[in-house]
């Protein structure tokens, strides 16, 4: 477990950190707008180098301070990574925004700043479908930094079927003072771990996340066909 002075360290970076991407991922947002609908040439081309800036030192560097300060966070801490949903909710789409983060900045932003930065000076820096995709990319990407934000703030759907299991088989190890003393087990104790682990709300946000995922991914590879 972490001492309390280093825990506040730890959290003060994480915040920090969270709060600057979700910034750094609006303004690039911003950036892809104004990249798609512009009929400025510079204006367009300023704004597709800008975001491969953005994205290279600042999202990129943000993002991954946020995934290991929130990992020390989780199991610095008496919440841990797999006792709780939200906990576990948000790690896995904290590492899979990381993940697609990287893949998304040295793929497409790599390749629509390589395209407008080779186009003639008066030319109008063209990059095709890129520009509709790096938009959704990004409103999905904020989306889900909000989604993130929201489980932190929130902490909804309590423990996992992992740390209820736990606790059961700690009461059960515990010594008893005497039979009389405790009694039995409550009846519900045992049920309580055969009934469903996932709570409906999570059942319909996960239904919901996997929609949203699998709609970025068909988009993507629709756009990806005719990135060349």
């Amino acid at each position: 477990m972490m001492t309390a002075g280093f825990r506040k360290l730890n959290l003060t970076a994480h915040v920090i950190s969270s709060v600057g991407w979700l910034g750094a991922v609006a303004c690039f947002l911003v950036l892809s707008v104004v990249g798609l609908i512009s009929r400025d040439a510079e204006m367009v081309r300023g704004a597709y180098l800008a975001m491969n800036l953005i994205g290279q030192y600042v999202i990129v560097p943000l993002s991954l301070a946020a995934l290991f300060t929130g990992v020390g966070q989780s199991v610095g801490t008496e919440w841990g990574l797999f006792r709780y949903y939200w906990v576990l909710i948000k790690f896995t789409l904290t590492v899979g925004a990381t993940i697609l983060l990287l893949l998304h900045q040295f793929k497409a932003v790599a390749e629509a700043a390589r395209r407008v930065s080779g186009t003639e000076t008066g030319a109008f820096p063209g990059v095709g479908s890129l520009g509709t995709q790096l938009v959704v990319d990004a409103s999905l990407a904020l989306l889900l930094l909000l989604v993130i934000t929201a489980l932190g703030l929130y902490k909804p759907w309590g423990k996992t079927y992992y740390l209820r299991r736990k606790m059961q088989r700690d009461r059960r190890e515990t010594p008893r003072e005497t039979p009389s003393s405790i009694g039995p087990m409550p009846a519900d104790s045992d049920n309580e771990t055969n009934r469903d682990s996932l709570p409906l709300g999570l059942k319909i946000f996960l239904a919901v996340i996997s929609l949203i995922v699998l709609l970025a991914v068909l988009h993507h590879g629709g756009h990806g066909g005719h990135s060349h």
